[in-house]
């Protein structure tokens, strides 16, 4: 973690470990699906990356437009209270005019409340927009690696039947399939942190369900991947 912190998680870290594990399943799995996963799983990591790095940054032209607008409704807010002021130093000619008066005072002040809630929380909505946008790339990216592990039956290994036309091509050993299957894990969890990244950058309700939605898919699949790996029961040394 960069300045030796344990208790935050970064992004430069997060993918230093998904190239390295994109070349391990490139040495395991030369040319193989699941290592073009790898490697675009490192590009999207990158975009990833980028998308947080404008979420950290303050969007100051929206900020100064915000108060351009605000600057105006002020102004025009004081305006009206002037002219008000004005009519109630004539004589107000009854009670009833009176009462109008202040009654389209409080549906100003009511209306410059909203407009005020909208400008503080329009620099929010931008930045959730995009952050919805990478989130929804990632929980693609974790169902492309769910169909990558999906014909990968350790019972085919361990007690092989007889292929069919449409069956899949099955060409890896006891050993290389829990290899297979581990690295498959191993991305479920790197697409989960990426999307964890992003709950550290911005506290917004949607996003931040957004990130459980993907944690949670991340979750289930790698169970459904460790359920083979416990069935194949591998024993010994893997290597990398």
């Amino acid at each position: 973690m960069n300045g030796g912190s344990y208790s935050r998680l970064e992004a430069a870290p997060v993918r230093d470990t998904i190239v390295r594990l994109a070349r391990r399943v490139e040495e395991r799995f030369p040319g193989s699906g699941l290592s073009r996963l790898a490697g675009e799983l490192v590009r999207l990591a990158d975009e990833n990356n980028e998308v947080i790095r404008h979420l950290r940054r303050p969007l100051w032209w929206l900020r100064a437009a915000g108060a351009v607008v605000l600057a105006a409704l002020l102004a025009l807010l004081a305006w009206a209270a002037t002219r008000s002021l004005h009519v109630v130093d004539r004589g107000a000619s009854s009670v009833a005019d009176m009462l109008q008066g202040i009654d389209a005072a409080v549906n100003e002040v009511i209306f410059l409340s909203l407009v005020i809630f909208f400008l503080v929380s329009l620099e929010t909505r931008f930045k959730r927009r995009r952050a919805l946008r990478i989130l929804h790339r990632l929980r693609g990216a974790a169902h492309v690696i769910d169909m990558h592990q999906l014909t990968k039956d350790p019972e085919q290994v361990l007690h092989p039947l007889p292929s069919t036309a449409s069956s899949p091509e099955r060409r890896l050993d006891r050993r290389q399939l829990a290899r297979y299957l581990e690295y498959c894990s191993e991305m479920f969890s790197l697409v989960s942190k990426l999307a964890a990244l992003h709950t550290q950058h911005l506290q917004d309700p949607v996003v931040l369900a957004a990130v459980n939605d993907v944690e949670s898919l991340t979750d289930g699949l790698s169970r459904k991947v460790w359920q083979k790996i416990t069935i194949l029961d591998v024993t010994g040394t893997r290597g990398d």
